[in-house]
């Protein structure tokens, strides 16, 4: 009797130790599943945390594959974009040699012809002066050797002391000088040392269509009417061909040649009037930046800079203008008064003020940054 009740005591003991093992076994794992997600999660939190991690950057990291298929595809077709601009613009040249030409020769006085000559074709020269500049003149870019540069920061691209002003291009793939933005259409950086020619391109090319679209409205306005003629001929020459007897004679009819004077001034019209609205808005645009002393890049940085210091009751002021006239002649190179004819109302390769790498400012200045 008392053999079966050890017996019974010892496997009741046995089955009691048997569950506190499986329990503290349970309690162990679920510790440990706990105290894995809890490691994860601060290893997940360390990786992505950052202190300047906002909205915007948020942004960014979402759109990152988009602006790199843009780059690319940017990158890629440069050649193409510059193939049409010159395309385009030699088709418009072509039209005005072969069809107004003649045309202003036979019924303008001879004041009228010596103006359209002489203001055609310098604005003609200026285009293409600066637009071949622009696409081949380098924007500029920091030294590879860190001795030869005292840089502000340092890029997180290129490893390399970075000046002020430059900033990294992700379609060049290199830091340029003073840089405003890449340029697809003449498949370059607009930096520092092609910024004037890039702007003088723009404003040149605004005022050749606007000169286009006001010479040629009255020349739009007699061919747009005479293709609706053609229209109406057309139509009614079908009407004649469906239903002809032997005394009927169909409408006469335009040539070729008639066809094409017409279309392409309508061409011609409509081009240089498009190009007008988007070029002189993007010309303003612009012209806006240098009056205030900054680049497309700069703009978006100083707002922000406005509105932080505008939160603590500061004022900003932009470290890099010279005020308004001053930013002016600081960016043509204008340093005499016959500059502004020698190097502004004629083709000038002049460089620009300093290297890009350092900017100075006058003595006389406020505090830049803030009060």
């Amino acid at each position: 009797m008392r053999s079966r009740q050890r017996m019974f005591a010892a496997v009741m003991r046995l089955l009691l130790k048997c569950l506190r093992l499986g329990r503290r076994r349970r309690f162990k794992l679920v510790r440990q599943v706990e105290q894995l997600w809890h490691y994860g999660h601060l290893c997940l939190r360390s990786l992505l945390y950052n202190s300047f991690t906002n909205g915007d950057v948020v942004l960014d990291s979402l759109f990152e594959p988009v602006y790199w298929l843009v780059d690319h595809v940017t990158r890629w077709f440069g050649v193409v974009f510059v193939a049409l601009v010159i395309g385009l613009t030699s088709s418009i040249v072509a039209i005005v040699y072969i069809c107004l030409l003649p045309l202003i020769l036979q019924t303008y006085t001879p004041a009228w012809i010596c103006w359209h000559l002489a203001y055609g074709h310098w604005n003609l020269i200026m285009i293409v002066f600066h637009y071949y500049m622009a696409i081949t003149t380098s924007p500029g870019h920091p030294p590879q050797a860190k001795n030869d540069l005292t840089g502000v920061s340092i890029c997180r691209k290129c490893i390399a002391p970075k000046p002020a002003r430059t900033h990294h291009c992700s379609i060049c793939n290199r830091c340029v000088l003073k840089m405003d933005h890449h340029c697809p259409w003449l498949n370059n950086c607009v930096g520092h040392y092609n910024h004037r020619y890039f702007f003088s391109f723009c404003l040149f090319m605004t005022m050749g269509c606007i000169y286009c679209s006001i010479s040629g409205w009255e020349m739009f306005r007699d061919a747009y009417a005479a293709i609706e003629r053609m229209k109406l001929l057309d139509k009614e020459r079908l009407q004649v061909a469906a239903n002809q007897t032997y005394y009927q004679t169909p409408p006469p009819t335009f040539s070729f040649r008639q066809r094409a004077f017409h279309k392409s001034v309508v061409y011609l019209w409509v081009l240089c009037s498009s190009v007008a609205l988007a070029l002189g808005a993007l010309t303003l645009w612009h012209a806006a930046l240098i009056t205030r002393g900054e680049t497309s890049i700069e703009r978006h940085i100083n707002r922000k800079e406005r509105q932080r210091l505008q939160k603590k009751g500061k004022v900003f002021r932009n470290p890099y203008s010279y005020g308004s006239w001053d930013n002016w002649k600081v960016f043509l190179g204008v340093d005499v008064p016959r500059h502004w004819l020698t190097r502004v109302l004629l083709p000038s390769p002049h460089l620009p003020h300093g290297t890009g790498l350092s900017w100075d400012v006058t003595e006389q200045r406020a505090p830049l940054l803030a009060i």
